[in-house]
């Protein structure tokens, strides 16, 4: 069988950024290997509809929407359920290199609802522009702005509060 243009481009695209798009997943599940889970199921997703990505369409924006998707699929079927893989709980619990800012704006940041939490994870944890987070999340280029403009509020009043 032979790979084709689009297919080579997307894996190409997925070995150069496999890391991005684990965080990325790692973000919305809070696990180690439910994420390895949905990169490996986007990527076959990825390669099974490469036919679809049209060739003025970013690769990026593209494979960033798939993973995504794939990470809320997951969410809505395990019914939002949290586990910490022992890595991190033992991070937690060492107590070592405690950085209090950063838990309360991770902590902060779990209090969002989901689709503010998204805006704000593409922006600033995966440094996308507006256009792309648009093109993710497939909404209007307005939509996201207001979105991270109230995200960033709701952030902003629950870190108050904590304080």
């Amino acid at each position: 069988m032979r790979k084709n243009k689009s297919e080579d481009k997307v894996i190409a695209f997925i070995i150069e950024n496999q890391e991005n798009f684990y965080r990325l997943a790692f973000s919305y599940v809070k696990n180690a290997a439910d994420a390895l889970d949905i990169v490996q199921e986007s990527i076959e997703k990825a390669i099974l509809k490469k036919d679809l990505l049209r060739d003025n369409q970013s690769v990026k924006s593209w494979f960033y929407r798939i993973v995504v998707n794939s990470s809320l699929d997951f969410l809505r079927k395990n019914k939002r359920m949290s586990l910490v893989d022992e890595d991190t709980l033992e991070y937690y619990r060492s107590g070592q290199n405690d950085s209090y800012q950063d838990i309360d704006l991770r902590r902060s940041l779990e209090q969002l609802p989901i689709k503010f939490k998204s805006v704000i994870i593409l922006r600033f944890f995966e440094d996308l522009k507006i256009d792309e987070i648009a093109e993710v999340l497939n909404e209007n280029k307005n939509t996201i702005k207001t979105r991270l403009y109230k995200a960033l509020e709701l952030l902003r009043v629950e870190m108050n509060e904590e304080h």
